[in-house]
């Protein structure tokens, strides 16, 4: 869910060496490309494939290590890519960028700064290979982070059509709606917003261009999972569910809290920099079984405990 919530792949279908930071208050992200350039959104359907290996082992109770190993062939057909050689050169070059790009961060925690830098993948290996070249086995080892995140079961399913769309822009709008809409009825952003959530390097006239387009063939052909997208007059991106995720009201327990005060998410952002308070806020509203005497209190100390457990999203 981290990654979903800021641009670390690259939109770009060429090598992008641009460095990206994001800060939070007195803490900040960056996310830093190798000679290859920043790993895309393409790539990360090898983390999504991987991440779905082991969140089908954990629900069987089965143990789970970083490191996996699997046939190169079923991850291209399960991402929806081409068997050929074009295809299995595309995804050692995918392996290459993502043990490439590097993600920076200060942690302050206890008074002391901490300075932490890690990988999306520490390391892949062609464990076996065809009598013509092709890798046929693979071995990967996730990193710390992204490990310790399925672990902790912070990741989001994805509509099997997610590897149907091509144009990276559309992936990286759909992963916004389904980590910001989520089990919304609907979900507003602003243009401007949604660029910088994007990651996008085009004008704002450009922009505009790319969203209307991906905006007119959806309402033609429906082709965005999950969510409809539309762009309003006073350049408002919409997301509305399609009723494929069910809404959270069906789901949420009957604990009786009223609604917090504004104050309350402005200090819900101080003690859980980077995060998302109002996803917080759900999983918050979820945990409780009983109603608090204080509900803005209680909601700011279960801020608080989050981000002591999990640090800062990346």
């Amino acid at each position: 869910m981290a990654s979903m919530e800021h641009p670390i792949f690259s939109l770009s279908t060429k090598p992008d060496h641009r460095i990206r930071r994001y800060e939070h208050g007195s803490t900040y992200v960056e996310i830093k490309p190798s000679a290859d350039g920043l790993a895309t959104v393409h790539d990360r359907d090898v983390l999504i494939y991987c991440i779905s290996q082991l969140m089908a082992a954990l629900n069987a109770g089965q143990e789970v290590s970083s490191v996996l190993h699997f046939k190169a062939h079923d991850l291209l057909k399960a991402t929806n890519r081409m068997t050929n050689g074009q295809g299995y050169n595309a995804l050692k070059a995918a392996l290459e960028r993502l043990a490439g790009t590097r993600i920076s961060t200060n942690i302050t925690t206890g008074g002391q700064e901490v300075f932490e830098t890690f990988g999306l993948i520490e390391r892949a290996k062609i464990v076996r290979e065809t009598r013509d070249g092709r890798m046929q086995e693979v071995e990967v080892k996730l990193s710390d982070w992204v490990f310790n995140a399925i672990r902790h079961q912070e990741v989001l399913t994805l509509h099997r059509d997610y590897f149907r769309l091509r144009k990276p822009l559309e992936r990286r709008m759909y992963e916004l709606g389904r980590k910001h809409c989520g089990k919304k009825a609907e979900w507003k952003i602003s243009l401007p917003l949604l660029q910088k959530k994007c990651g996008s390097s085009s004008t704002e006239r450009e922009f505009r261009r790319l969203v209307s387009k991906i905006v007119e063939e959806d309402l033609r052909f429906q082709h965005m999972p999950d969510y409809s997208v539309t762009l309003e007059s006073d350049d408002m991106v919409i997301f509305r569910s399609r009723g494929s995720v069910p809404l959270a009201s069906s789901s949420l327990p009957q604990v009786p809290v009223g609604n917090l005060n504004a104050e309350t998410y402005h200090d819900a952002r101080i003690v859980a920099p980077g995060w998302d308070v109002y996803y917080l806020e759900r999983e918050w509203r979820e945990w409780i079984t009983e109603a608090p005497r204080d509900a803005d209190a209680a909601f700011i100390g279960f801020c608080r405990k989050w981000a002591e457990r999990r640090g800062l999203p990346a």
